[in-house]
């Protein structure tokens, strides 16, 4: 076998074109757009590059054939500070069921990262945020993949525990059928709040996008500002957001809720696009665009993503959640509103719990899970598991 470094554009088609002949027969898989992945890779495009490295590899066997593709990087973010060692990431693996195979390209990672520093290697993951091409694909194998999250044959599974990647943390999918009514519990909760004059929800107006972002990042910085781990959005990433998420948004389908005109809570549902991008075969130019319009408008796409849902710390567990639940329901689970018989969530991790309980409360259930693994590179190390999310310790007052 032999190990080549992607460091031409030829190399760099490769690297992009290897894994769909590989998945010809896995009629759930969906190729990603060849610009989705290269963006990764561009140091202009991709900020991480400002704060980290990135190596893509590719393998060939003794005939010359491409049979593996790997890439290792790390980054010099406060992400990385928080782990118990320096922790770098591999991700974009796509092998043969051969295991000799994938541990050369895991090798590979790990010589180069410990070359760098690093003491440990979480994989696959993304040389950038969580949002994108996250976690082991381990459960759920019938159902495709959302837009930017990753789709893997059952085998790689025994790959990657076979090489000694020890689960640092699970990555559930929540889905239900888009149109069963809401649990009775829901409508309990939520009565006190739906009965009062002092609430309002309603759904958001692309004419007013701007003043929906300010009201986005109140109540985001706000209902997670006490929690470890999670960064403060600024104004200009969430217009950022809006914008990228503007050209799909069904206004029917975002919500906002209000006390006093202040804004409490927010729920973003959008249509789900990667079933309309399996007819553009990775590419992505006006034809294509062209072709995405006119799949849409014929209803290709049958699912509906639930995004983010986020209610200020002053009204949690108040019963706002469940009132913005049957607010939103008017429109989500009614058929003659829209035709998404499907619902899924983002990603929820089991470090999560109380997001998990709302999942759950939303009639949900678990449709795929994802697998973030660890390897400690020294072998006599354990993984410890991801913290679980919560609240951060107030400081001691001093006298």
């Amino acid at each position: 076998m032999q190990l080549i470094e992607v460091n031409s554009p030829a190399l760099e088609k490769a690297f992009i074109d290897f894994p769909h002949p590989l998945y010809k027969d896995y009629p759930e898989y969906i190729r990603p757009l060849d610009k989705d992945i290269a963006v990764v890779f561009n140091p202009q495009k991709n900020t991480f590059f400002s704060h980290g490295e990135a190596i893509r590899w590719m393998l060939k066997d003794d005939q010359g054939k491409f049979i593996g593709r790997v890439a290792a990087f790390y980054s010099n973010t406060t992400k990385n500070k928080d782990n118990d060692q320096p922790t770098g990431g591999l991700g974009f693996f796509e092998c043969i069921d051969e295991q000799e195979a994938a541990n050369t390209l895991f090798d590979a990672a790990q010589t180069w990262l410990k070359g760098k520093g690093l003491e440990a290697m979480d994989g696959p993951i993304n040389f950038g945020e969580r949002d994108k091409w996250w976690g082991l694909l381990v459960e759920g194998h019938h159902r495709t993949a959302n837009y930017e999250n990753n789709y893997h044959p059952k085998y790689y599974q025994t790959l990657f525990e076979n090489y000694g990647f020890k689960v640092y943390f699970k990555q559930y999918t929540f889905g239900r059928d888009t149109f069963d009514p809401l649990p009775d519990i829901i409508h309990r909760r939520a009565e006190k709040i739906l009965t009062s004059d002092e609430y309002r929800f309603e759904t958001i107006k692309k004419s007013q996008l701007e003043k929906y972002t300010k009201d986005f990042v109140m109540v985001y910085n706000d209902a997670w500002k006490d929690f470890e781990g999670v960064a403060q959005l600024s104004l200009e990433q969430a217009r950022d957001i809006m914008q990228m998420m503007k050209p799909i948004m069904d206004e029917r389908l975002i919500f906002f809720g209000y006390h006093h005109d202040k804004p409490i809570c927010f729920y973003v549902n959008l249509p789900e696009v990667n079933k309309i991008f399996r007819y553009m075969n990775g590419k992505w130019n006006l034809w294509q665009m062209l072709r995405f319009k006119y799949f849409q408008m014929k209803g290709v796409s049958n699912r509906l993503m639930g995004m983010v849902f986020g209610v200020a710390s002053a009204y949690q567990g108040k019963g706002v959640e469940s009132a913005m639940i049957i607010e939103a329901g008017k429109n989500v689970i009614n058929p003659e509103v829209h035709n998404y018989s499907e619902l899924e969530m983002n990603w929820i991790g089991d470090f999560n719990p109380a997001m998990m309980h709302l999942a759950r409360n939303l009639g949900t259930r678990i449709v795929k899970t994802h697998h973030t693994y660890r390897y400690m590179f020294d072998r006599n190390k354990e993984v410890v598991k991801h913290p679980r999310l919560g609240f951060k310790k107030k400081p001691k007052k001093t006298e």
